[in-house]
């Protein structure tokens, strides 16, 4: 029996920040996000002999388990462990499991979240589970975050469950996805003019987040104003997307990336600056990271006839800028026929 698996990575507009917590457990968190024709991916092919063989592209390497044996948290591939014995208990069949992301790790567009959905989405029809979108969104937070320590938000899962343009609610006992209705050229305009740049380094957020939720905690005023203008900057941004205000949409993207800035000291960095104001020189309305911040990528709205101009300048400061393409899709699964 053959499984394939994937699920799309995700840019996120605001909110981003607000659905780590403590602070929606407190305040109630919102995220405007959309899913983008990147994806993870994921293939599961049984075996007989009650052996595991798990390979992973992003990191180069595989490693050989048995199916039956106490998993063995060693730094080597723990979380794609940790979803097996979640989901498929000790005593399992043997498969061949393999994984590979089109971004790396620390990028910014949900990746790491994005391949645990991907890899609970092969699990789940491999052992036939009959798990709601809701429930599989929840129980990749729960390996990934819970289960793991990993630190970081809730808005990743979702969106790569549920697939589109969303507006998510994060409370402290549920999570409410709302899909957009957004007009198919409105779609088609953001395409043309939103542009993506790879900042040329990626980033762990552990040490963000660990700084924006001590701040938190610290009643930090300006961490405090920025997750709660970042709430009001999402609500904004999801009404000028659905009133057809794109011109709105790229100045609210500044704002969103002003009090992002405010959430932590670490957000931003002198190169993450120089490529923003380069951005703003050359023609870009406004733009922000789309992940925790320090690396990975940029988001940027521009004029169409002036995102040349901004992909140009970013590239001569090593930035690597590409377009945007939306994925309507979340989560897909489905069997191959091998005979």
């Amino acid at each position: 029996m053959l499984i394939r698996s994937k699920a799309p990575l995700r840019i996120s507009f605001a909110g981003g920040g607000t659905d780590v917590r403590p602070f929606f457990d407190e305040e109630g968190g919102y995220v405007l996000n959309a899913t983008i024709n990147r994806h993870a991916w994921g293939s599961l092919r049984t075996r007989s002999d009650k052996r595991i063989r798990i390979e992973s592209v992003d990191f180069g390497f595989s490693i050989d388990l048995d199916a039956q044996a106490q998993m063995v948290y060693d730094g080597k591939l723990d979380l794609v462990k940790a979803a097996i014995q979640n989901l498929c208990g000790q005593d399992s069949e043997g498969f061949d499991l393999f994984l590979q992301s089109d971004a790396p790790p620390g990028s910014g567009l949900g990746s790491s979240s994005t391949l645990m959905v991907t890899l609970v989405g092969l699990l789940r029809e491999f052992k036939n589970l009959p798990l709601t979108d809701y429930e599989t969104s929840g129980l990749a937070y729960s390996i990934e975050r819970e289960h793991m320590g990993i630190k970081g938000g809730m808005q990743d899962q979702y969106a790569a469950t549920f697939g589109g343009f969303n507006f998510i609610e994060f409370y402290r006992d549920h999570v409410v996805v709302n899909p957009l209705r957004i007009s198919q050229d409105i779609i088609n305009e953001l395409e043309h003019n939103l542009l993506l740049c790879y900042t040329g380094q990626t980033r762990a957020s552990d040490h963000i987040i660990d700084d924006q939720i001590q701040r938190y905690h610290q009643q930090n005023e300006e961490t405090l104003s920025g997750l709660r203008h970042q709430k009001q900057l999402a609500v904004e941004m999801k009404r000028a997307l659905l009133q057809r205000r794109l011109n709105e949409f790229g100045a609210l993207l500044h704002s969103a990336w002003e009090y992002k800035k405010k959430m932590s000291a670490r957000i931003s960095n002198p190169r993450i600056d120089e490529m923003y104001a380069v951005a703003l020189e050359q023609g870009a309305m406004g733009g922000k990271i789309t992940g925790a911040g320090g690396g990975g990528y940029m988001l940027f709205y521009c004029k169409f006839d002036k995102k040349h101009r901004v992909a140009e300048a970013l590239a001569k400061l090593g930035g690597i800028p590409n377009g945007v393409t939306f994925d309507p899709h979340g989560l897909q699964t489905w069997r191959v026929d091998e005979t």
